[in-house]
């Protein structure tokens, strides 16, 4: 139960805070400082849009990792095992 409303919150305020918050981090440059692994759907529109590491690396002081995975929209539900592989090679 923890854990579906911590999901649901996290969907909830991407709809709503989220906005303000990043408005804030970007008008006063607060930056992540930590290194990051971005995934992204290839089966999406994200490529099409979006350079996905070059805009996380503009939030981010360390190095941003990331690649498409053979997914729609939900990554992990679609390929939990892809996703899986990259984060263990991302930590290692």
């Amino acid at each position: 139960p923890e854990t579906i409303v911590a999901i649901c919150e996290d969907y909830r305020a991407a709809a709503t805070i989220d906005l303000s918050h990043d408005k804030t981090s970007r008008k006063n440059n607060i930056k992540l400082k930590l290194p990051i692994l971005v995934l992204w759907g290839k089966k999406g529109k994200i490529d099409l849009w979006y350079n996905p590491l070059s805009i996380w690396q503009s939030y981010c002081t360390q190095e941003v990792k990331g690649n498409d995975i053979n997914s729609g929209h939900y990554l992990a539900e679609e390929n939990p095992e892809e996703i899986i592989k990259n984060i263990l090679q991302f930590l290692k």
